[in-house]
């Protein structure tokens, strides 16, 4: 569980997170202001199966950065969940 970006907001991260781990899940939450370059290199280092990213207040677009970064680690078979403000007219910038 990842929250890239500047938004400082991570209740409902914290939240998913504690769900996931008291349904067996081992969660390893990366905590806040995290950029698309951590992100990758702890799902790499973590060996992980899903990524789940927490993205407010204008965070979608690290989304792209997160999922190119997957693809050139050769991850491209990480599951990746993302909640939060995604405006539904999504475009790169």
């Amino acid at each position: 569980m990842a929250k890239p970006g500047l938004d400082g907001h991570d209740r409902g991260a914290k939240v998913i997170a504690r769900a996931l781990r008291d349904a067996g899940f081992e969660v390893i939450y990366t905590g806040l202001h995290q950029t698309p370059e951590q992100v990758v290199r702890t799902v790499l280092q973590e060996d992980a199966d899903a990524l789940g990213l927490s993205l407010l207040s204008g965070a979608h677009l690290t989304w792209f950065a997160v999922v190119e970064g997957l693809r050139a680690e050769g991850l491209e078979d990480v599951v990746v969940v993302v909640g939060g403000i995604i405006p539904s007219a999504t475009s790169r910038c």
